[in-house]
């Protein structure tokens, strides 16, 4: 049955914060936000869609004493049919972790991801990833399986770096704090991949996603996310016997002087783009505001302020101290915690109040607040910026104001509250327009129809696996890269005999930069035993033994936008590289030559840039100084060891890497196990994966063998008959 008839398998990713299905815990910290809402939301109503057979959610798997069990299960249904789940995965250490110490881990939820999809009936017909760690998981899981990628970037690294610079901080310390630059490139890889980026807003792709070169203003749609009007609705006479409400009002009520006084709302994470200190300043500076309403702040959840991440306890410390400036005392509420469903009760008790809703965010990609607060048939007073443009230019329920202009938000919110007939054509408005534009089923239904062209058009995935004969028995690989050991070594010997005796279970890998002859040239100089499968010419091929058949399905698969011709055409001019004799190159690897006599080369992160101008990519090696190559971007050392392992069922944790050079470490990162030889220099690689990664502590071949003892510690059995 093709793609175009079967019910289709949706992969998303969000990786980051604490994501379940029920219970959300929104605004517990800056990670877990309004992206985790969506996600879920948009994963439970495609799978209400007779298109799907199976959505799942893969996210990381958390357990600690500090947050709640479930976060830690493995599988959470997300329907009563089965069709949709989160799937947690294992990726560095079992505590929570902020998005921005998840970068050393991706690599082994890339892998952790290829094993739950080898044990999986069939592999996704698509991936969506949802912010940049999940762009950078998903675009090595495309390029592995080549599936059609889906990439929404929710917030982009390069305008959080601008906004940040603007505010005073360094490069060198937002660098620090945030790993800007790995979380930039991983959005350009991810912009390069993905067949498809979905915004909310037309503004995301025209002042945000511009910035980025990889960025192909045909490739994005506009598709603004979907509001849970079950949930989100306009207050009803049954509210009295809500529970919800009931249990909101004691929250509130320790608060509030007056507490059926209209309510302006403002809901949150503890961030200072959110420009909370901003609003208060407008509402403790005028009188006839706090006369006409009380204001209420929800700022995420919290158990003791002195708890928090640094960032969240000066937010919320300086609050408290505005509090005091202004006397708001019996005015402001800013109450602790409110779970869900207490959230929905809060906008209707605010519609119910006649008040009004705010976000005066500095920078606001979309807002999916608004549009809870326009369903409740609240009327909305929002930053000038991003989505909030779109959502009152489609729902026309309120009003746009500059986000820094306190006087201005004061103006607009007493505006709203002070004239009855305005409010009531605000309120109307948004109910409408909330309905028309940005119902989940509008937003599934585009989604859809975006989505299915690029399945029914894609390539055929990652072939069927296929075993020889006398691989049947074998359910682990040894790779060896050639740069590893020297011929001169006189533990050679040694080291080929136990190669030898692990051959009982363990299939023979040989890795190597050169292309193929070269590389059987230097196995016959070392006298290694006859490999099952070499990897060449910096991963570019597959080849198995013992007659060194080409992996033919591999070389179309690396083949996707590849085109030599034009890359070289965009490199002619560039100064310091002149490409190497037609000769010398191979069907996937173009060499330049670098001149190093002089500075004019501008280096490699120039050289991407300009390829990506122009929506050209390849992967560029410099294993020499003097030389540049040039290779598919779904090639390389660690993609074809992917592939090898997938195609032939081998577990990627029982794949030992002996690597000897820095273009070995993309095999190293990950599940595989790693031995690097005392005298080679990979402590970044060590680093990241220290976990799974060992330096000999002898040099040379005794070292290694040494290792693979370790982690295998005796041969293994002979293959059953």
């Amino acid at each position: 049955m093709s793609n175009e008839q079967k019910p289709l398998y949706l992969a998303h990713f969000s990786l980051h914060g604490l994501v379940r299905g029920d219970g959300m815990e929104l605004g517990r910290d800056p990670d877990t936000g309004g992206q985790i809402l969506y996600v879920v939301e948009l994963v439970r109503e495609l799978a209400r869609r007779p298109e799907i057979g199976k959505v799942e959610l893969l996210t990381r798997r958390i357990v600690d004493p500090a947050i709640d069990p479930s976060y830690g299960e493995p599988f959470e249904p997300l329907d009563i049919a089965g069709k949709a789940g989160i799937v947690r995965l294992e990726a560095g250490p079992e505590g929570y972790l902020r998005k921005e110490e998840l970068w050393p881990h991706l690599d082994q939820f890339v892998d952790n991801a290829l094993e739950h999809f080898r044990r999986a009936e069939r592999l996704p017909d698509l991936l969506h990833a949802h912010y940049a760690d999940a762009g950078y998981v998903a675009s090595r899981l495309a390029n592995i399986l080549g599936i059609p990628l889906v990439f929404t970037g929710h917030s982009l690294g390069r305008v959080k770096r601008r906004r940040l610079l603007a505010s005073g901080e360094t490069a060198e310390t937002i660098e620090t704090k945030y790993h800007i630059a790995r979380r930039i490139e991983a959005e350009e890889t991810a912009l390069y991949n993905a067949d498809l980026v979905v915004t909310s807003t037309q503004d995301e792709i025209d002042a945000q996603y511009a910035l980025y070169d990889d960025a192909c203003a045909e490739r994005m749609r506009v598709i603004p996310p979907g509001t849970n009007l079950k949930r989100f609705h306009p207050p009803t006479p049954e509210d009295a016997q809500d529970p919800w409400l009931s249990s909101l009002k004691s929250h509130l009520m320790p608060f509030l002087r007056n507490p059926d006084k209209p309510m302006i709302l403002a809901l949150s994470r503890a961030d200072e783009r959110k420009n909370n200190a901003t609003l208060i300043r407008a509402y403790g500076e005028n009188p006839a505001l706090q006369d006409a309403a009380n204001l209420v702040i929800v700022v995420g959840t919290r158990e003791d302020i002195r708890e928090l991440p640094e960032a969240s306890r000066r937010i919320l410390t300086d609050m408290l101290l505005q509090i005091d400036l202004y006397d708001l005392y019996g005015r402001m509420a800013y109450p602790k915690s409110l779970g869900a469903n207490e959230v929905a009760a809060l906008y209707r008790l605010a519609a119910s109040l006649k008040g009004v809703f705010v976000n005066p965010a500095l920078t606001e990609p979309f807002g999916l607040t608004l549009l809870e607060a326009a369903a409740c048939g609240l009327p909305v007073v929002a930053t000038e910026d991003g989505g909030p443009r779109d959502i009152l230019a489609a729902c026309k329920n309120g009003y746009l104001v500059d986000p820094l202009d306190a006087e201005a938000i004061a103006s607009r919110l007493l505006d709203v509250l002070s004239h009855p007939e305005q409010w009531q054509s605000f309120s109307s408005n948004g109910l409408e327009g909330v309905n028309r534009h940005y119902s989940w089923g509008a937003h599934a239904g585009r989604y859809l129809e975006a989505i299915t062209r690029l399945v029914s058009a894609a390539r055929a995935p990652l072939p069927e696996r296929a075993f020889a004969p006398d691989w049947r028995e074998h359910d682990r690989a040894i790779v060896l890269s050639l740069s590893a050991i020297d011929s001169a070594d006189p533990a050679l010997p040694a080291l080929r005999e136990q190669l030898q005796a692990q051959r009982r279970r363990a299939v023979f890998v040989v890795s190597c930069n050169a292309p193929l002859d070269a590389s059987v040239r230097r196995l016959k100089t070392l006298g290694l035993p006859d490999p099952d499968a070499l990897i060449t010419d910096h991963g570019t091929a597959i080849h198995y033994g013992p007659k060194l058949g080409a992996d033919s399905a591999w070389s179309r698969h690396i083949d996707h936008h590849w085109s030599p011709e034009i890359l070289l055409g965009l490199l002619r001019d560039m100064p310091g590289l002149t490409p190497r004799p037609a000769r010398e190159q191979g069907p996937f690897v173009q060499h330049l030559d670098v001149d190093t006599r002089n500075d004019c080369f501008p280096g490699t992160e120039e050289v991407l840039r300009h390829l990506r101008r122009h929506d050209e990519q390849a992967k560029l090696i410099q294993a020499q100084p003097d030389r540049l190559s040039l290779i598919p971007i779904r090639a390389g050392k660690g993609y074809a060891l992917r592939w090898f392992a997938q195609r032939w069922d081998i577990p990627l944790e029982h794949v030992v890497v002996i690597a000897g050079e820095s273009g070995d470490t993309d095999m190293l990162a990950g599940n595989t196990q790693g031995i690097v030889p005392l005298e080679r220099s990979l402590s970044v690689v060590v680093e990241d994966n220290a976990q799974h990664v060992e330096i000999t502590g002898t040099r040379g071949a005794l070292g290694i063998i040494d290792a693979l003892k370790r982690i295998f510690p005796q041969p293994a059995t002979p293959p059953r008959d």
